[in-house]
């Protein structure tokens, strides 16, 4: 795999919504496009190498269990960090 900085931001697939963003000047960014409400929405995972695939993966799916039980994991990952900054 190509994970090789270009002239424009590309994705790099891993499937189900998950993704490697990679940004021109060489940023790596974990992603995952997914569906809320009819509302279409990106969840950060973190930035790569300091996050993992395995570890992207895990979020991943983690992400796709919250959306099964019907929560937005974007929504549940802004109130915990909420709830650590208090």
């Amino acid at each position: 795999m190509d994970l090789l900085p270009r002239r424009y931001s590309r994705k790099v697939t891993a499937g189900h919504g998950l993704y490697l963003l990679i940004a021109p000047r060489g940023g790596k960014y974990w992603r995952y496009n997914y569906t809320f409400e009819g509302k279409r929405k990106t969840l950060a995972l973190g930035v790569y190498p300091d996050v993992s695939a395995a570890l992207a993966k895990r979020r991943h799916q983690q992400a796709r269990n919250q959306l099964a039980r019907g929560v937005d994991p974007m929504i549940r990952k802004r109130n915990l960090r909420l709830q650590h900054a208090a």
